[in-house]
């Protein structure tokens, strides 16, 4: 699944390490889901979409 995880995290300024201590999940983990290799459950899923203000379907995208 694909998903803008970086760009968002870029426009805040954020590193990886600050993203993961919002989310209270390992730095590895945020890579993981950037890069693609790991898809999130759907409670950090919401997670994510809550600590950026977004619905999830703008942060992670559909692949057809």
């Amino acid at each position: 699944m694909k998903n803008r995880l970086k760009v968002l995290r870029a426009e805040r300024d954020w590193s990886q390490s600050d993203l993961a201590d919002h989310l209270q999940v390992s730095r590895q983990s945020v890579n993981a889901i950037e890069t693609g290799k790991y898809d999130p459950s759907l409670p950090l899923a919401f997670r994510i979409a809550d600590v950026f203000g977004l619905p999830i379907e703008d942060i992670f995208l559909r692949e057809r």
